[in-house]
């Protein structure tokens, strides 16, 4: 099959997930041209039947724009690509604007060549950006609009009826996925050094917005301090990274805490990690945990969203209420107190995962595909 995908290439699940349903749908031998403004952050060199197709986003000296008008660039893109490349299928992750820039592709192709679309809902889209009242109508439009639509999490589909109705669309649910040939255990002995023999390794990886409530990270870490050498591992950036760095100086354990920035690769990092700190506000999926989970790291997450999907409480995680800080932390200490029921969970929590493999959830699309085109 020819398939298009459009994501936001920036760091983040949507684009993570779609960057990594390519891969290895090319590695399947079907043939996948990613579409947007800029090449995914997991898009790393060449790939045999992986290809790009950059979107302008600037434009020369005309007075009308005041803002580059980026959807309409994006949808005479696609429709460029699908008949350039013999596109069949346009898979597009994210509602807005990706659904609706791919109804105006599929529209401007009437007559000329057939293109099935699919919508995958991946979370904000639908429980904050969607329900934005500028945007709510054109939301619930392209969604139905769409030949398809798939949502990561039964937490998702059932938040989109709620919120849009969308009672002529059937709301599939193919959740998110983690590639076991990078995401796995390793060895103790193979750990990385990133803390002294004898301190705990914490990690959290994340976009740094204010529904990561990261600054809870921050807090559920300084109570594991108090009871135990431990170290904070910090990846990513984003608009709340000052107030953790500032939450981690209030709580004297700024000098336990290490802030990296931005990682292409995370892998070696979670493999070397004890426990996994996600205490968001709602996740849709929670696929930073599924990776944590796959390297043998238990995760602390909030009881939100489709997290219970993916952990399963005081078996391969820990699930705790939305900005429950003492709960969390004293859980944390609790489990990483105990080596043997640590060393259970993190067993359990790597089973966990291989149910949310690639070769399992990889071939659920292929099928839809399949489907679509019949």
């Amino acid at each position: 099959m020819k398939i298009g995908i459009t994501c936001y290439p920036t760091y983040g699940g949507s684009g993570a997930v779609a960057t990594e349903l390519g891969l290895e749908l090319a590695r399947r031998g079907h043939e996948v041209h990613f579409i947007t403004y800029d090449s995914p952050f997991r898009l790393h060199g060449y790939t045999e039947r992986i290809y790009f197709h950059q979107v302008e986003t600037r434009m020369g000296r005309y007075p009308l724009f005041d803002h580059f008008p980026y959807t309409l660039a994006l949808a005479s893109k696609q429709h460029e690509v699908v008949l350039s490349e013999g596109l069949e299928i346009l898979h597009v992750h994210y509602a807005i604007p990706h659904a609706t820039t791919a109804y105006l592709a599929r529209e401007m192709l009437k007559g000329e060549r057939p293109l099935r679309v699919i919508t995958t809902l991946h979370g904000t889209d639908i429980t904050l950006v969607g329900q934005e009242s500028s945007f709510y109508a054109i939301t619930k439009f392209s969604i139905e609009q769409s030949d398809e639509v798939t949502a990561v999490s039964s937490s998702l589909r059932d938040e989109t009826y709620r919120a849009f109705g969308c009672v002529s669309s059937d709301v599939r649910v193919i959740p998110n996925f983690v590639n076991l040939r990078e995401y796995h255990p390793v060895e103790p002995g193979a750990r990385s050094s990133l803390a002294p023999e004898g301190t705990r390794v914490i990690t959290h990886v994340s976009n740094f917005r204010e529904v990561k409530r990261v600054k809870d990270v921050v807090r559920v870490f300084a109570r594991i301090r108090r009871a135990m050498p431990a170290t904070l591992i910090m990846v990513g950036d984003g608009p709340e990274r000052v107030d953790a760095e500032s939450e981690a100086r209030e709580l004297n354990v700024a000098g336990d805490v290490r802030f990296l920035g931005r990682l292409d690769s995370v892998a070696s990092l979670l493999q070397a990690s004890d426990l996994f700190l996600l205490p968001s506000q709602t996740e849709s999926f929670g696929l930073a945990a599924l990776e944590a989970m796959a390297c043998g790291s238990p995760v602390v997450a909030s009881r939100a969203g489709g997290l219970p999907e993916v952990i399963d409480d005081g078996v391969s995680g820990i699930l705790e209420p939305v900005g429950s800080v003492e709960a969390m932390g004293r859980r944390a200490v609790e489990l990483l107190r105990d080596p043997e029921r640590h060393a259970g969970m993190c067993r359990a929590a790597i089973a966990k995962a291989e149910e949310f493999s690639a070769d399992r959830i990889v071939p659920m699309y292929e099928a839809l595909y399949q489907e679509v085109l019949r």
